[in-house]
């Protein structure tokens, strides 16, 4: 019962919190877009800090000296929605590539054009790729970071990753390094879920791929760090004191991955 009311509490406070913010920022679009963005990255801190009291789920961030200086390309692994307001903060002026759908949800879409997100169509191919890319080059050279959820969309714990191609395509052609970003979200704010579990949520960032790699290599090497390293939170959250639960097919998974990886 005390877990029904406190993840009750914080979804409704995570929703009072977006209107009242969407609302405050709406004059933001009449200003410069370093404005917009400020208020959006203290949105994106309020939301952890909800997340801990309320919810009891406390956030650590792992690895941020793996960040280089400048723009980079950074690719996190994508289990929940927590990593795509999570992030916000850690970056100076980001640019999230997106479904190009959420730009049409009114404000919010509104504020996506205004801080300059990028949105794809996922059936568009290859002249998406390209679009993304010229917007994803101009967004580096300005010395903004690139955002990319490399699956696509979110994919629970435990489950067989889905890698595509375009963060590939945006490797070899922004010739950026490449952050990848491991984390174990998925068990604390489970995917289409309503419960907030407490315990400890890992974003860990990873250090860089440098330029240089085939599409081919950097897609392997991407995709073995990133899973790893996640497995390797996930192992680590559900071996606490007070693990999170984990559905039947991500435990089976991970009791195997016990065999061969190495908490983090």
């Amino acid at each position: 019962m005390l877990l029904f009311l406190r993840s009750l509490a914080f979804n409704v406070a995570f929703y009072i919190n977006m209107i009242v913010w969407m609302i405050v920022l709406l004059p933001a679009m009449l200003l410069p877009k370093r404005i917009l963005h400020a208020g959006i990255q203290v949105w994106s801190r309020l939301n952890l800090v909800l997340l801990e009291a309320i919810a009891g789920t406390r956030v650590e961030i792992r690895g941020l000296e793996n960040l280089p200086a400048g723009g980079v390309l950074v690719a996190s692994k994508h289990q929940s929605t927590f990593e795509t307001l999570a992030l916000l903060h850690l970056f100076h002026d980001p640019v999230f590539v997106l479904k190009k759908e959420l730009v049409w949800i009114p404000v919010f879409g509104w504020f996506c054009a205004k801080v300059g997100m990028i949105p794809v169509d996922r059936a568009g191919g290859r002249e998406a790729l390209r679009a993304m890319t010229k917007r994803s080059v101009e967004a580096l050279q300005a010395g903004r970071s690139v955002l990319i959820y490399p699956e696509g969309t979110r994919r629970p714990p435990g489950v067989e990753p889905a890698y595509k191609v375009g963060v590939a395509f945006l490797y070899r052609a922004t010739k950026a390094p490449l952050v990848p970003v491991a984390l174990n979200s998925g068990l604390f704010w489970p995917r289409r879920g309503f419960f907030r579990y407490p315990g400890r949520l890992i974003v860990q960032f990873l250090p860089p791929i440098e330029p240089g790699l085939s599409a081919e290599a950097v897609m392997t090497r991407l995709q073995d760090v990133i899973e790893t390293a996640s497995d390797a939170l996930a192992i680590e959250a559900l071996e606490s004191p007070n693990p999170p639960p984990a559905p039947a097919s991500a435990a089976r998974y991970l009791a195997e991955r016990r065999k061969s990886v190495t908490p983090a």
